[in-house]
């Protein structure tokens, strides 16, 4: 994977983990679903910024993701784009406070190995 490429996995990667912060505040302010309130929450979906944000960084990032899949095979970008993992976690953590259990931390750690050998071209 050349920088260019590796840039473009990345923007489509931020760009996407954004978008869970954006869907997450906005989940937040919709409350709790239940069969009696679904229709409502799904049309309230519409007017909370937050989420027409979410999903708008979502599309940004699947436009990335795009250009980056005329570039590179899938085999490499699909499980390239798994990093959207950790940063998903730390989002969590450090915008929601919650708490990472030494087995998701391995399990992210396992992750992240996963790629460098999917990425990893031996000379």
């Amino acid at each position: 994977m050349t920088f260019q490429e590796f840039c473009l996995l990345l923007v489509s990667v931020l760009a996407s983990a954004l978008g869970q912060l954006f869907l997450k505040m906005g989940a937040l302010k919709l409350g709790k679903v239940n069969s009696v309130n679904i229709i409502s929450h799904i049309s309230k979906i519409i007017v909370v910024p937050e989420l027409l944000l979410g999903l708008s960084c979502y599309g940004f990032g699947a436009i990335a993701y795009i250009l980056l899949l005329t570039r590179v095979n899938l085999s490499v970008a699909g499980p390239s784009a798994s990093i959207i993992y950790i940063f998903s976690v730390l989002i969590g953590y450090f915008m929601f406070k919650e708490v990472i259990p030494v087995y998701r931390a391995f399990g992210l750690g396992l992750v992240v190995c996963g790629v460098i050998l999917v990425v990893w071209k031996p000379n």
